[in-house]
């Protein structure tokens, strides 16, 4: 979620300061993606400019709402899907993708460090959701309860995906083994014959 459009929904709520904004949007995301008051004051900066919200002039201290044209801009991002045509940049993707390609990388070690580092963020993230109210989440335990949802899938996903690249690698070397063992064979074969 951008910082901008989340911005804009908790706006639609209710008018508030900077400094409640980055709470609630701390609040509402389980702190998984803190905001710095700099960036919070910056994205306001531009709200302002581009005439999506506007300052509260009667508040101390200065709080915002959303203008018409940012609850129009709010309205097309709930109804526009979001887009995955241009994946993240993702380090772990791309670290992999480095180590099978460098001669004095331990691929299967590397894999497995990660197993284990996805395994403990996952062991984690289960217990902040086995921590939820029992009766149901409503409100910001929704909220949070849905991030925890998408983070433990996520992590789920990293898992499957580390035991195929380390089947793929596996198979990979096997493949390179006996073609160096043709190679050998060949070579001496060659050798006997002269």
């Amino acid at each position: 979620m951008s910082v901008r459009q989340g911005m804009l929904a908790l706006l639609a709520q209710e008018p508030m300061h900077a400094y409640q904004l980055r709470q609630q949007f701390e609040a509402r995301t389980g702190g998984t993606w803190p905001l710095n008051m700099g960036q919070v004051s910056t994205t306001l900066d531009r709200l302002v400019r581009d005439g999506l919200v506007e300052p509260v002039v009667d508040t101390e201290p200065l709080g915002y709402r959303l203008t018409e044209a940012g609850h129009a801009a709010l309205r097309e991002w709930w109804t526009t899907p979001v887009v995955r045509t241009a994946p993240q940049r993702d380090e772990l993707s791309i670290k992999l993708a480095l180590a099978v390609t460098a001669a004095d990388v331990d691929v299967p070690g590397l894999v497995q460090a990660q197993r284990t580092e996805t395994m403990r963020a996952l062991t984690d993230l289960t217990r902040l959701k086995a921590d939820l109210p029992a009766e149901g989440p409503a409100g910001d335990d929704l909220a949070w309860s849905l991030v925890l949802d998408n983070l433990i899938f996520a992590a789920e996903a990293e898992v499957r995906w580390l035991d195929h690249v380390e089947a793929r690698v596996s198979r990979a070397a096997g493949a390179q083994r006996a073609a160096a063992a043709a190679d050998a064979t060949r070579d001496a074969t060659v050798e006997v014959a002269r």
